[in-house]
């Protein structure tokens, strides 16, 4: 970073240091100027040994080139020599981090007082702290039908003690999250994940009943009549031949009926194998995949 001795005199040109050409707009000069400072400051390169030392040349640098009449000195100090008093007046390393973080630093009368114009622009601000991240917790709430339809007022206990009351939204159904900013022991975030069901496996979301019916592989191919639980008591389904698991069945009207609304219950087929079967059930099956690799 910092220039070697110019060609024409034993002193750096003040120049090079900023990265300039000679004869760079004041604006330019200002941008390079912070551009550096920010690149070289002490507190940002810890462990750099030479960080001062260009930190130094950059502020003397820039004091010379944003004065007209020191530019002129610098100009004609470089073309018949510059003696060391000159630059010496330069303001100290010292006297900068003084001004900088407003610490109360000895004056050395030896030297004189520092130049009026320092500093000669405001400190470079530290780049800003890395946000923090933040972890989120979750803690499981369990609602009534009625509570997550209407809506409610829960007190819950977070895991560090602590109790927040909550409103959950009307008609919030099965396995929906609020987010609770900020209320976590680290300052993260905490999730409520709400658990709107019965138990007999229903999951409510708003109007709208979900429950997921385990089928054999036998009544998924030739279908079969079954009984499914529902918010009005068990209710006759009809599972058609040749269904696949994941198919979604529609039993209208089954779902929350409160007032004069009423939602539909969807039933979702797993086909399942049970782990269990006999050893003749095990032979069909395979005479059945020869039989389906043949075809």
């Amino acid at each position: 970073m910092a220039a070697g001795p110019d060609q024409r005199g034993s002193e750096p040109d003040v120049w090079a240091v900023l990265g300039l050409q000679p004869g760079a707009s004041a604006a330019e000069l200002k941008r390079a100027f912070r551009q550096q400072a920010r690149r070289w400051h002490p507190d940002l390169n810890p462990g750099d040994p030479t960080a001062e030392e260009h930190f130094k040349s950059i502020n003397a640098a820039y004091a010379v080139l944003s004065d007209p009449s020191r530019q002129r000195a610098w100009r004609q100090g470089v073309d018949g020599g510059v003696n060391g008093e000159e630059l010496n007046g330069f303001p100290s390393f010292e006297d900068y981090l003084a001004h900088l973080f407003g610490r109360q630093q000895p004056v050395d009368r030896s030297s004189g007082p520092p130049p009026a114009d320092w500093p000669p622009t405001p400190p470079p601000e530290p780049p800003a702290a890395p946000p923090r991240p933040q972890s989120c917790h979750e803690t499981a709430l369990a609602l009534t039908p009625q509570q997550a339809w209407t809506g409610s007022r829960q007190v819950v206990a977070l895991p560090d003690g602590t109790h927040v009351e909550v409103h959950t939204p009307p008609g919030a159904g099965d396995g929906w999250r609020l987010r609770l900013a900020g209320v976590a022991p680290d300052g993260g975030d905490h999730l409520l994940c709400l658990q709107v069901r019965t138990r007999d496996g229903l999951r409510l979301d708003g109007l709208h009943v979900h429950y997921r019916l385990d089928v054999s592989p036998a009544d998924a191919v030739l279908g079969a009549q079954v009984t499914v639980p529902s918010l009005h008591g068990p209710v006759e389904l009809e599972i058609p031949p040749r269904c696949s698991s994941g198919q979604l069945l529609r039993l209208r009207r089954c779902g929350l009926c409160p007032e004069d609304h009423c939602g539909d219950q969807i039933v979702e087929l797993r086909i399942v194998v049970s782990s269990t079967l006999p050893e003749e059930a095990v032979e069909l099956y395979r005479q059945l995949q020869e039989l389906e690799s043949s075809c």
